[in-house]
């Protein structure tokens, strides 16, 4: 990856460290570290590309993962996949620049198995309102998955998003969803299995699970203080007027909060 300044938002990287995974970055004069974001279900990377415009202090790369949209034909999908893609990405970087691993929805999955499977991967770990269901369940999730990937997908985009904003995509739109259907299902049953994925409790890099204010900020403190009765290097923040969507929604208190965490947690160590 290129480390000249480029000034003005996303672009795509012409030879991806990882063959078949679509990446792109924003670079910036004198980074002081370089956030990887990782999008959750149903999403891809360039829906941080308002979160990259406002983050003068640091480098952005992201990417769509592996199974969505133009990472679609690479395979094959699981976890494994996933964390060794994010670790893959994270290594290219020059050489002794610190790492924020930054993962929303089930990329914060992606992001603490990373950081756990390698303890020198990152300096820090943010993430966004992650699905940690061997932890805590929230209630009204986990409904059995059906055998159509296509209508999952739509179902999902439903439910997390909404039904007008499902019927104001054009079909055209909706297809692309819907192909991204096979790796939707393969992320919801990584976290839904009888065996956990990985153990929180092994992780040794700070982290903060931060989290909307919006919707079901009840269950996200929960949530959080059982992290941090887990795992006491794990602490959380509650984002202002933030659901979701928060890196679409409220990107400049997004990225302000990241440099917080940042100065907070790493940049005096």
């Amino acid at each position: 990856m290129s480390s000249a300044s480029t000034p003005h938002g996303l672009h795509a990287v012409a030879t991806s460290p990882v063959p078949g995974l679509a990446v792109a970055e924003r670079r910036v004069d004198r980074p002081e570290a370089t956030i990887i974001c990782i999008h959750g279900g149903l999403d891809r990377g360039g829906s941080f590309a308002r979160l990259a415009r406002r983050t003068n202090r640091f480098d952005l790369v992201t990417y769509d993962r592996r199974g969505y949209q133009g990472s679609r034909s690479l395979g094959p999908l699981g976890l494994a996949n996933h964390i060794g893609d994010l670790q893959a990405l994270a290594r290219h970087e020059e050489a002794g620049r610190p790492i924020i691993l930054f993962g929303h929805s089930f990329g914060g999955v992606v992001a603490f198995g990373a950081a756990i499977a390698d303890a020198t991967l990152s300096k820090l770990v943010i993430s966004y309102e992650t699905p940690l269901p061997w932890i805590l369940r929230r209630s009204g999730t986990g409904n059995p998955l059906g055998n159509d990937p296509a209508l999952e997908a739509e179902r999902f985009f439903r439910r997390v998003v909404s039904d007008s904003a499902w019927e104001r995509l054009s079909e055209k739109e909706r297809e692309a969803r819907r192909l991204d259907g096979p790796a939707l299902v393969d992320d919801l049953t990584a976290v839904r299995g009888s065996t956990p994925p990985f153990d929180i409790a092994q992780l040794r890099t700070p982290a903060v699970y931060t989290y909307g204010d919006i919707l079901n900020p009840e269950f996200y403190r929960s949530l959080s203080a059982k992290l941090h009765s887990l795992n006491p290097i794990i602490t959380s923040r509650q984002v202002t007027n933030a659901a979701h969507g928060a890196h679409l929604a409220v990107p400049d208190q997004l990225a302000a909060l990241i440099s917080e965490l940042w100065d907070d947690t790493c940049a005096s160590a």
